[in-house]
């Protein structure tokens, strides 16, 4: 895949979900958010306030999570979560599917709550005079096999999701570039594909890239991007 750095940084959110950030952390991402031009910040729901207003007229919009990182939140909670982040001032929303409701077979109740998550996030952004607030749906392909992966993707699909998403970066392993093949080969057109979790290295994002992701939660973002720079990517 030929790309340029600045196309690049528009693949990458930047992510801090570490339970020891503090708001100095959180205004440090935002600067370097800036600075590169990245796609999005990635961080708790506390402190989407914070960050709205760090960000206020920079490139980058500002992404939380909901029920993070198990997604067994009741449905009611994760709705309430979600009024919440867009009221604060997100615009983008990573949210944990209910993978205990999934591995117990239980496809109905995940599927209903996405759909009823997806419907909220369009009452509540036309509410705040939002044109548009995405929802990436984290399935945690490490706990799930390939059948499973393809049954979640067609569950997000269904939804009206706009990203399904690999992981959390809490499971036991992240990304893969095996993984984000298989969902993009599952995924309709309209459905792209987030991936997280270890991705530390512009190799690494590369390799993502190329197997069909189109947006890279990292931490290492900044290492990868002064990598890129360096010569890994034409300027």
């Amino acid at each position: 895949m030929a790309m340029r750095v600045r196309e690049f940084a528009k693949t990458v959110d930047h992510t801090l979900l570490k339970p020891d950030a503090t708001e100095q952390d959180i205004v440090r991402l935002c600067e370097e958010a800036a600075r590169y031009h990245f796609a999005a910040v990635c961080i708790p729901p506390c402190h989407v306030p914070l960050a709205a207003r760090e960000l206020k007229g920079a490139d980058v919009k500002v992404a939380t999570v909901i029920s993070f990182p198990f997604g067994y939140d009741a449905t009611a909670v994760k709705i309430a979560a979600v009024r919440e982040a867009v009221t604060r001032g997100a615009s983008e929303l990573d949210v944990v599917m209910n993978i205990s409701k999934f591995l117990s077979g239980e496809f109905d109740y995940v599927a209903d709550e996405l759909a009823s998550l997806t419907q909220e996030v369009s009452v509540v952004a036309m509410n705040n005079g939002l044109n548009d607030v995405v929802v990436k749906v984290i399935i945690e392909t490490a706990y799930l096999s390939d059948k499973m992966k393809r049954l979640a993707t067609q569950i997000v699909a269904s939804s009206g999701a706009d990203f399904v998403k690999t992981s959390t970066g809490f499971g036991p392993v992240g990304a893969t570039p095996e993984d984000v093949a298989l969902l993009r080969e599952e995924a309709p057109e309209g459905l792209a594909v987030k991936a997280s979790g270890g991705i530390r290295t512009l190799e690494d994002a590369l390799d993502i890239l190329n197997a069909g992701a189109s947006r890279l939660g990292m931490s290492a973002s900044v290492a990868v991007m002064e990598e890129a720079e360096g010569g890994g990517l034409q300027e």
